[in-house]
């Protein structure tokens, strides 16, 4: 026997429909249906052979069209000129324009006017047709020019609306995919760093000791290792520098928890960017290798930055742990201002997206977001002390 959804599972998969574009041209087709209901009555009056049964049956139909305005815009359209010619419905044509000029554009649209007028006009001289369509064509168009234009102008306007939310969703999903490149160049430089000088340190000890096996005759066995040892040592070096970008002609060093461009250091800048900064590292994070040091000051900053931007002058808690050999913890928080900024903070919203990348690369996971009153950024990864 198949397990029953759970009415959490239930809440969820309609959360997710009432959001989708299937909903909202269902909803589409019942608006339609429901304007065109109100008809029904004088639809059946009229002399056309329909009942209000099969009135509302055929109105129906029409309007369940309007679930292919996506993929197949023009069949609701040339269904809303059949009711128009059948049953001088013009419910019905409002929705297909907009439709057209919603998923479109402007082109599609106005053709689909023009094409809506001149059935209009068509059907205005049709023999036959009622004739409380207005004393004059101009009273015939004044009805009907603007019905099609005003429908077809909202789905252009909105199609254009469309286009400007798509750009934008790509011009910050290119800013992530760059935030991402340029954290990882960030990794590579600092690996370069700090690799790269073990990688010297390397070769000149194997170096060292083979010119003392040289020197020494019992020794002389294990010279030619060591040589091929420094030989090893030299190219690892050389294909680092050929693979990884470079830093700048600067050279300078990768930071750290201490020294000039330490933890106290960006702490004292938040300060004089007006954010008291409140640190607490324990000695074990001290020990850590110089590349996770970087990596921590590198999410410190961030976060030290952000917290300038979206919530100036509030105090904020720096709390950097070491649970055991391997679990290096990192906690930034700061209370969430009342207001927000008078003016707007100048970000780029990749702030994010750069420290997890850097957390991430280093086999951790970074979370972010409100939790009572405050803003909590939290990243986890190993120490590597043992």
């Amino acid at each position: 026997m198949l397990p029953l959804p759970t009415p959490s599972a239930l809440r969820r998969c309609v959360d997710r429909w009432a959001v989708s574009p299937r909903a909202m041209d269902v909803v589409a087709a019942l608006s339609a249906f429901g304007l065109m209901v109100l008809d029904v009555p004088g639809l059946a009056r009229e002399d056309n052979s329909l009942t209000g049964v099969t009135a509302t049956l055929v109105l129906g139909a029409g309007a369940a069209t309007l679930v292919l305005r996506r993929k197949a815009p023009w069949v609701p359209f040339a269904v809303a000129l059949a009711l128009m010619g059948w049953l001088h419905e013009l419910t019905m044509i409002q929705f297909a324009l907009y439709s057209l000029g919603r998923f479109r554009g402007r082109r599609t649209a106005v053709l689909a006017t023009l094409l809506y007028v001149a059935a209009a006009y068509a059907y205005f001289n049709t023999p036959g047709w009622p004739a409380r369509h207005g004393d004059t064509l101009s009273d015939f168009l004044s009805l009907v020019v603007p019905i099609g234009v005003l429908a077809a102008g909202v789905g252009i306007a909105a199609y254009r609306h469309d286009l400007v939310r798509a750009l934008e969703a790509q011009r910050r999903e290119a800013a992530a995919r760059q935030a991402v490149q340029e954290e990882r160049i960030s990794v590579g430089r600092d690996v370069h760093d700090l690799v790269g000088r073990e990688l010297t340190v390397l070769a000149v000890r194997a170096e060292v000791l083979a010119v003392r096996a040289r020197r020494d005759a019992g020794g002389a066995a294990y010279r030619q290792d060591f040589e091929e040892l420094a030989d090893t040592a030299r190219r690892a070096h050389r294909m680092l520098n050929e693979t990884i970008v470079r830093r700048g002609d600067d050279g300078a060093a990768a930071p750290g928890l201490d020294g000039p461009d330490g933890l106290a250091a960006l702490a004292e800048e938040s300060e004089r960017m007006g954010s008291p900064v409140h640190l607490e590292v324990a000695e074990e994070a001290k020990a850590l290798s110089p590349l996770r040091q970087t990596a921590v000051h590198r999410v410190v900053r961030e976060c030290l930055t952000n917290a300038a931007k979206h919530a100036p002058g509030l105090p904020v808690t720096v709390t950097i742990t070491v649970e055991d050999p391997d679990d290096l913890r990192v906690e930034v928080r700061n209370p969430l201002p009342p207001a927000p900024p008078a003016r707007a903070p100048v970000s780029t919203g990749t702030g994010l997206v750069s420290m997890a990348e850097r957390v991430t690369s280093m086999g951790g996971t970074l979370n972010a977001g409100r939790e009572h009153g405050a803003y909590v950024v939290r990243a986890a990864l190993p120490a590597g002390l043992r």
